[in-house]
């Protein structure tokens, strides 16, 4: 089926005191909504939406305080992102599109769908936050406590970190190197990196969200417990896990152990939770979390799998 557009299209939509940039990338079928991790941007979902328009309506958005989007007056939480989506969505007139996101934005869209019972479906790609201490397997849980104390001290710490204009080439050069290690053009970054450039009144830059916002988001992650959401909710959802794990070393061995220990107890709840709720899918695919830019045409393919299923097409 043939796009209705050909070139995507850039507006903003107003929700309260937060002015929120949404693209709209075209096409016709079921309508799907595109929401990024945390620190990331729309730009993430190029690839993606880029396969998705032969069959379905595709909008992104940059979530508050996030890329183009405003920060509003009042605390990043989830009450205020939920109502963002939903004004998003009446605004485009695709009420009932599906949430599809990554990381954060995977967990936004499950508890969209929790909060939204008309909602046909939701997609969450490699989105589990910090889960609980009891399911990093093998590990006991007051040392995973503590190592999970440590990386939310190293996170709040580089929390909107200001930085001069003569730095900005070494920082763009930092936040892509992940992306030259995985194999994945450096171009795919750009976007995204200019998207996510603040300067505050005093001139030095920063990388969105800007501090204040960047805790507050950051304290809401670390509380975040998706698996009693997963079991209530009726509508269809697709869960999909990053297989590999990049490995940091040096330094950052012991968090490399404590994230493939939550990758090990994430596999057995995951399974758990399929074999026990009909309306959980679980899959996985082979890359990293960084997998909307690693392999765009595969996630796509899952996501248009799940989403053509009559069920969610109803």
């Amino acid at each position: 089926m043939p796009s209705r557009r050909v070139h995507p299209t850039d507006l903003t939509v107003e929700n309260g005191d937060t002015a929120l940039a949404v693209r709209d990338h075209g096409g016709s079928g079921t309508p799907v909504l595109l929401l990024h991790g945390a620190s990331r941007t729309l730009a993430d979902w190029s690839g993606v939406a880029a396969e998705l328009t032969a069959d379905h309506r595709v909008v992104s958005m940059d979530l508050r305080a996030h890329g183009r989007s405003s920060s509003g007056s009042g605390p990043w939480t989830i009450p205020a992102v939920l109502g963002d989506i939903e004004a998003v969505l009446e605004r485009l007139d695709i009420p009932e599109a599906v949430p599809v996101g990554h990381s954060l934005g995977g967990m936004l869209a499950v508890l969209y769908a929790d909060a939204h019972p008309r909602t046909p479906a939701a997609v969450n790609l490699d989105g589990f936050g910090w889960g609980r201490p009891e399911q990093y397997a093998g590990r006991d849980p007051e040392a995973v406590v503590q190592d999970l104390d440590r990386a939310h001290a190293f996170a709040r710490a580089a929390a909107g970190r200001t930085f001069p204009p003569e730095a900005l080439d070494s920082v763009r050069e930092r936040t892509t190197a992940m992306g030259k290690e995985l194999g994945i053009a450096p171009e795919l970054f750009e976007e995204g990196f200019r998207r996510s450039l603040g300067e505050t009144e005093d001139g030095q830059l920063f990388l969105r969200p800007e501090r204040e916002r960047a805790v507050e988001m950051l304290a809401v992650l670390r509380e975040l417990d998706m698996f009693p959401v997963y079991r209530r909710l009726t509508c269809p959802v697709l869960i999909v896990r990053a297989e590999r794990l990049p490995e940091q070393g040096g330094e950052l061995a012991w968090f490399d152990a404590l994230m493939a220990a939550f990758a090990q107890g994430l596999r057995r709840d995951l399974d758990e939770l399929a074999a026990g709720h009909p309306h959980v899918t679980v899959g996985t695919v082979d890359a990293t979390h960084a997998m909307l830019l690693e392999c765009p045409r595969t996630v796509a393919a899952d996501i248009r799998a799940f989403t053509n299923r009559p069920h969610v097409r109803s």
